[in-house]
């Protein structure tokens, strides 16, 4: 002990010691964003020469960040072309009649697609799906939005590629003198822990899943101001003809809801899930922004906003869409888009109105406008310049230079099959793979050029690349050998399985109350030399720490999906510890066991 607080007190190692207390605190407390927090601490280590700034900088430049920049370009791609769309249809599906029904197929299905694509994506398209599918069959959130999020932590373990955690623990072992992991290093390990945690979720979904209860009036507020109401049309050759709203996948493969049926003369409201649907129908949606692009290339149906004024929806590059405000003293406001010749005048088409909280009765092209209403216009460029002239109409952000290339479904499948396949057959590189299939999804049309620095996560490639700082500063002024030599004298005398079960729950304790990147660049350095001291390969602790670091189930802040179904599941903060805490257990004894039978212990 002696030995430790002797190293503690050396320069570097107090500074370095200093610094990463300031930063768990700044990590747990929030008060700096984590990406700032990992900069300041950076900037701290190398203002006191504890490190030098091209060690500082090494995690910028890393084959992981690079591979994790690529990924996301990739895994856009996969969304914008439709790829995905199937997944979507599948999870929405009324075939699936009962809430534990639903856990096992987001296990089977969404578990091994966060394998390969980042789970919040993933999260952020199916929790709109996974709602309107509650709202049917009329079935609390709360029973079903939690393991939404599970499903994808634990698929995120299976692959190098399932987690930016993944890859920023590879590029720290490898810095330290470890190794790297393949892109399936430690696969057999993650199958377990699928197929464990998820038969766990299952079981456990009766007994230990609240039910919060439905709110149909909040959910429909929610909708609506966040939902836009549009009309679209049956056009020949659509799928739907002869079909009910039921047996069709209009509202399986797009989160929507319809609100009217408008047949010639005559207008049909709900209940409409039987009615079978003709030729030239007219149905009032109201559905979100993303789903509003993709049914513009929706040959199932075309959007018919003014039926008065029948015009070509065909994009073609100079049209762009915006949104439009009508701000307070707006001539508009009290006159309907028939009678104003909104068309004609602005020489811009009206896709959709959005309206705060309350429910249109009017079909698109009838309804008085009012103060606070947004638009959604298509209109060529020089059209929405005109607009900003304006004093009836204020321009907001632009949504989308484009609409989505929902035609290269295939190709986009086939570029990401390839990104896996080639280096799983040592035939190139994974970044160079990751690299060639970002070109490949911009080339071909899948991923436009001008998106690729939206769909780049910065702050997450911020964070990870400042973390390696701490890794550096950790092995450089010995305080991570001075750290281990303290576990060691606690654990020295512990079988290896309970000192694998003693560092798997250290690492679940302090993933859940402050970043889980955090926790890997820390703790690894550690781990390594922990490892070495117990005569263990240092290889072992470092699968050990990530898949600690990848198991938050016992709060909602320890991961950022579990925040994403945390207010829509109208869950208490105890909720997710009482259905996450026999999952962590689970995975504490069965994790360190797995992991030993790998190595041989």
């Amino acid at each position: 002990m002696a030995d430790l607080v002797a190293a503690a007190l050396q320069p570097g190692a107090l500074i370095t010691l200093l610094v990463l207390i300031g930063s768990v605190v700044l990590f747990i407390s929030g008060w700096l964003a984590p990406d700032l927090t990992g900069l300041l601490a950076a900037g701290l280590l190398v203002s006191f020469r504890v490190i030098e700034p091209r060690e500082a900088l090494e995690g910028f430049g890393s084959p992981a960040l690079i591979t994790l920049a690529g990924l996301f370009a990739i895994s856009a791609g996969l969304f914008r072309s439709g790829a995905l769309d199937r997944l979507r249809a599948l999870i929405g599906s009324d075939a699936i009649r009962s809430p534990k029904r639903m856990i096992a197929l987001m296990v089977t299905v969404v578990g091994p697609v966060s394998a390969v694509v980042p789970n919040t994506p993933i999260v952020a398209s199916l929790l709109p799906v996974v709602e309107g599918w509650c709202k049917r069959r009329r079935i609390s959130p709360s029973k079903v939005l939690l393991p939404l999020s599970f499903a994808t932590v634990l698929g995120g373990t299976i692959t190098l590629l399932g987690s930016s955690v993944n890859l920023l623990a590879s590029e720290v072992s490898s810095r330290l003198g470890y190794g790297s992991f393949g892109l399936f290093s430690f696969t057999p390990i993650g199958l377990g822990v699928w197929l464990l945690g998820g038969s766990l979720m299952v079981l456990l979904a009766d007994r230990f899943l609240p039910d919060r209860g439905r709110n149909d009036d909040d959910l429909i507020a929610d909708l609506s101001s966040s939902g836009y109401l549009t009309e679209v049309k049956i056009p020949l050759g659509s799928e739907l003809i002869g079909q009910s709203l039921h047996a069709s996948r209009l509202q399986r493969r797009f989160d929507l809801d319809v609100l009217e049926l408008h047949r010639g003369t005559d207008r049909l409201m709900p209940p409409l899930a039987d009615r079978t649907l003709m030729l030239g129908d007219r149905l009032l949606l109201r559905c979100n922004r993303d789903d509003l692009l993709r049914l513009q290339q929706d040959h199932t149906v075309v959007l018919a906003p003014t039926p008065e004024q029948p015009v070509s929806l065909q994009q073609d590059n100079s049209q762009r869409m915006v949104e439009v405000l009508l701000p307070s003293g707006s001539t508009l406001a009290g006159d309907c888009l028939r009678d104003l010749r909104f068309r004609q005048r602005y020489n811009a088409t009206v896709l959709a109105l959005r309206r705060g909280n309350a429910v249109l009765r009017e079909r698109l092209g009838r309804a008085p406008l009012r103060e606070g209403d947004v638009l959604l216009l298509q209109g060529p460029k020089d059209a929405i310049r005109g607009l900003q002239a304006s004093n009836d109409l204020v321009v907001l952000e632009q949504l989308e230079k484009d609409l989505p290339t929902v035609s290269r479904k295939r190709v986009a499948l086939l570029i990401a099959a390839l990104v896996l396949l080639l280096p799983s057959f040592e035939l190139i590189p994974l970044v160079a793979s990751v690299l060639l299939g970002t070109v490949a999804m911009v080339v071909t049309g899948c991923l436009r050029a001008g998106e690729l620095q939206r769909v780049v996560r910065l702050d997450v490639l911020v964070l990870l690349g400042s973390l390696a700082s701490f890794s550096v500063a950790l092995e450089k002024t010995g305080l991570a050998s001075a750290l281990a030599q303290g576990l060691l004298l606690g654990l020295s005398s512990w079988p290896v399985y309970g000192a694998m079960v003693a560092v798997f729950l250290f690492t679940v304790a302090l993933t859940e109350v402050m970043s889980n990147a955090a926790t890997v660049a820390m703790l690894i350095p550690i781990a390594g030399q922990l490892a070495q001291g117990l005569g263990l390969p240092p290889m072992a602790l470092i699968y050990i720490v990530l898949f600690g670091a990848s198991q938050s189930f016992l709060s909602p802040i320890g991961y950022q999906t579990n925040l994403m179904v945390y207010g829509p599941g109208r869950y208490r903060f105890l909720d997710v510890s009482r259905y996450g805490f026999p999952l962590t257990v689970a995975m504490a004894m069965a994790v360190p066991w797995m992991v030993c039978r790998w190595f041989g212990l």
